[in-house]
């Protein structure tokens, strides 16, 4: 089975996550420059403060300095008056405040939105790399690993995850560089004006960190579960609707929705947890500011009555508290919306970092053609379940060779559609070795492997796409008439004229517009187009009328010609053609032969041949009642 790496540690996801950023470093940076701007110009902005009620409002003062920074670093005396940053031409006091205030404002303005696009510019290109490779690596993983992970599963990391990571690394992260520097900035503000009343902030730094981390956690791990119980309602949603025929036959609506709701119960239960741990953040960060600024109000009451700083400078330095106290509040919410994304990065790179069983070498060899014979050497095959370990093939040898057409028969659950699965290493075996031409597939690239494969089965898979690209998938620049050619050996060309925009028309989600028996000539056109040696048909006609399965039956046998075939059948009437018969039991072959060969010597072929002679009205009578 596919191995799941355990979820990683906050500071290695978040680096993880910024490696990202890489091919967006410049828009970074310049994003980073444009927001340190903006809270410096805003943190200039409140120093302007200090002129304003000091000077301006005061006319009878003469001053023309306007002083905004005056205090001792060592032995320097560090002095920045407003005239030494507006123009010379300015010497009335209102004017020079007017000016630089607006200014300011507006220079600010168009750094925030110049930074703003750069920053939401990095991080919706690194989600789009994420999701990029979120995608290729769930679509690289092995068929076991969707065996482990419902569709409703995979289908929320690859969109509830990524989103919330992309909320986090763009949206907030915008806000979070702005609201950083400008803390920054105004806590510089705050040093040079309160003094020593500044360090009684300190006091409370403490207290805000232990909350905050404290909070984050308990947000992390609600997210987390919220997640889970989201992908469980994707994954109800998934099964209805695909399966709305079967759930309207049996009239089940009543049950699915009952389903739905105890899933979105669950969901707004969590979602209710969740939030309880956020909503918490802020009036918890409310009460703490609350608290400071009382304080402070008091010991600057006890300084101006000193005449150690002037009102201005005291109205300054409060404001410049409260603006402090805007990014403090919001770190918390920062913090929790990380918490948030690093919770869903965690899950979406475990999918990322999931082992294979089935991993290919580093040097593989590149098949280019099949010349000889498909062997099967004392194959083994066991899974892992529930109840443990389980047989499902044991010590099968077969040999193949190249333009044979060999059958598979047998019971349901004998091993055929298993043994079928490890030609294109959809799983690996677990003993002995499958060689193509002599070499272990094993040690193929399976690129090249299963470029030489085809497959017909049952459950035909169809795009939402027009017939054309249906037919042609994998090959989107191929000539209209080989498609057109292929449809014709497939027995789908007419059927396809007939339809409203011929080889354009949009045939619906899995090719629901369309009969059995025309989606499976589509897929026999497909298969044809492809143009592969080796060709696995599994079932393909069983699910099929009479009259269709004539028409399929005339479109195998085009597809069959001059192919090594393995056809997998329930019906013994699909493999009267086939050279020889393999009749597979408990997961062993216990008899090949041609059909007259096995009629004559093996009792499981023996009995299957009479099962489906026998009417099946007197199966049906003879079975007991349920």
């Amino acid at each position: 089975m596919t191995e799941i790496p355990a979820q990683q540690g906050g500071l290695r996801v978040a680096l993880r996550l910024l490696s990202y950023v890489r091919p967006f470093t410049l828009q970074a940076l310049l994003s980073v420059v444009l927001m340190a701007a903006v809270g410096l110009l805003d943190a200039f902005r409140v120093l302007l403060i200090k002129p304003i009620f000091d000077q301006v409002l005061k006319p009878e003062d003469t001053a023309r300095q306007l002083q905004l920074i005056n205090f001792h670093l060592g032995s320097r005396h560090i002095v920045l008056t407003l005239s030494q940053v507006v123009p010379r031409h300015f010497h009335n006091a209102w004017t020079m405040v007017a000016f630089a205030l607006v200014v300011a404002t507006l220079m600010k303005s168009l750094c925030d939105y110049l930074g703003t696009y750069l920053s939401n510019y990095a991080g919706y290109g690194m989600i789009t790399d994420l999701r990029n490779d979120l995608y290729e690596s769930i679509l690289r993983r092995s068929v076991s690993f969707f065996q482990k992970h419902s569709t409703g599963t995979i289908l929320s990391t690859l969109i509830n995850d990524v989103e919330r990571v992309q909320f986090a690394m763009s949206t907030v992260m915008s806000d979070f560089l702005q609201q950083f520097f400008t803390f920054l900035f105004l806590i510089a503000v705050v040093i040079l004006y309160g003094g020593h009343l500044a360090w009684v902030l300190l006091l409370f730094v403490p207290l805000v960190i232990s909350s905050a981390r404290r909070i984050g956690r308990r947000v992390r791990t609600r997210t987390r579960t919220g997640q889970d119980q989201l992908a469980e309602i994707q994954n109800i949603l998934h099964e209805t609707v695909t399966g709305n025929r079967i759930v309207k036959a049996f009239n089940m609506e009543r049950w699915e929705m009952m389903r739905f709701r105890d899933a979105a119960r669950r969901l707004f239960r969590a979602n209710l947890r969740s939030v309880s741990a956020q909503a918490i953040s802020s009036p918890l960060m409310d009460s703490i500011g609350a608290i400071a600024i009382a304080l402070l109000l008091l010991l600057g009451r006890i300084r101006i009555q000193q005449h150690a700083m002037t009102e201005g400078a005291f109205i300054a330095f409060i404001i410049a508290v409260f603006k402090l106290y805007d990014p403090v509040r919001k770190f918390a919410l920062f913090y929790n919306n990380f918490q948030q994304a690093f919770g869903a990065s965690s899950s979406i790179f475990s999918f990322i970092d999931a082992v294979d069983d089935v991993r290919e070498k580093a040097h593989p060899i590149q098949l280019k053609s099949f010349k000889e014979a498909f062997r099967f050497e004392n194959v083994s095959f066991c899974y892992a379940d529930e109840e443990g370990e389980k047989h499902a093939l044991r010590d099968v040898n077969l040999t193949v060779r190249r333009g044979e057409v060999v059958a598979l028969v047998g019971p349901s659950g004998a091993g055929k559609t298993t043994l079928a699965n490890l030609i294109p290493r959809f799983f690996d075996v677990t003993g002995g070795r499958i060689t193509v031409d002599g070499v272990d597939i094993r040690d193929v690239s399976l690129h090249s492997l299963r470029a030489l494969i085809a497959k017909v089965t049952q459950e035909t898979i169809l795009f939402n796409d027009t017939v054309r690209n249906n037919i042609a998938y994998g090959l989107p620049d191929v000539p209209k008439q080989r498609i057109i050619d292929a449809a014709r050996a497939a027995l789908a060309h007419d059927f396809i004229e007939q339809m409203p925009d011929g080889y354009n028309t949009i045939i619906g989600e899995k090719g629901f517009r369309l009969s059995g028996g025309e989606r499976q000539r589509l897929a026999i056109a497909r298969a044809l187009l492809k143009d592969a040696p080796i060709l696995i048909l599994d079932e393909a006609t069983s699910a099929l009328d009479a009259e269709s399965e004539a028409l399929v039956q005339a479109a195998l046998a085009n597809l069959m010609h001059r192919r090594t075939v393995f056809v997998i059948a329930h019906r013994l009437s699909t493999v009267r053609r086939a050279d020889r018969i393999a009749v597979v039991e408990e997961g062993r072959i216990t008899a090949i032969g041609t059909y007259e060969e096995l009629l004559r010597d093996s009792p499981t072929f023996q009995r299957l041949h009479k099962l489906q002679l026998v009417d099946p009205g007197k199966i049906s009578a003879a079975a007991p009642a349920v």
